[in-house]
């Protein structure tokens, strides 16, 4: 199986470095030059040449990629790894396919649905939670709503302000 680990963005210049959408919690050893990574949709391995961080954004040049034309036929592609070369996550850390499936309960142990899906990207990481009655529930990765996640006993405990697992009214009629 294969874990994204970036997708890359637009080209930085023209000199050949693009920005990086990061999906991994160690760019820095990820990213280091040398490291090789396939590409999806593959357009064949990519070496790391440079990486630098400019104003919070990661910015990469490849050995195979030449000059803002080659940077912008990148764009959009993900880096990925093959989670068989990988070591096992520690025990409080896990890949984001491993939540999907996970229940998800309240600290109390109340069923509350099934996690369907990590949303990343944006300001924080969503999990996406299929709630008990059959709704998607939008829930932002931030400890004091998901303070835990529990891989090996199958669940994600949640702390959840009150009403967002409770299906609202609908708008009065007119």
């Amino acid at each position: 199986m294969e874990y994204v680990v970036a997708r890359i963005g637009r080209p930085h210049g023209v000199r050949g470095e693009v920005t990086v959408e990061v999906r991994t919690d160690d760019p820095d050893t990820r990213f280091a030059p040398g490291a090789v990574l396939r590409t999806d949709p593959d357009r064949g391995p990519l070496t790391v040449a440079t990486a630098r961080w400019h104003n919070g954004t990661l910015l990469l040049t490849f050995v195979e990629v030449e000059g803002r034309t080659g940077s912008e036929a990148l764009r959009n592609t993900r880096l990925v790894v093959d989670l068989e070369d990988e070591a096992d996550p520690e025990d409080d850390a896990w890949y984001p396919h491993q939540l999907q499936g996970l229940a998800a309960v309240t600290m109390t142990g109340t069923p509350l649905g099934t996690v369907k899906d990590l949303l990343t990207g944006g300001a924080q990481d969503v999990l996406v939670i299929t709630g008990t009655d059959g709704r998607d529930v939008l829930v932002p990765f931030v400890t004091a709503l998901v303070p835990k996640v529990d891989v090996k006993r199958g669940k994600v405990l949640l702390s959840p302000p009150g009403g967002l697992f409770v299906e609202l009214p609908g708008e009065p009629e007119e």
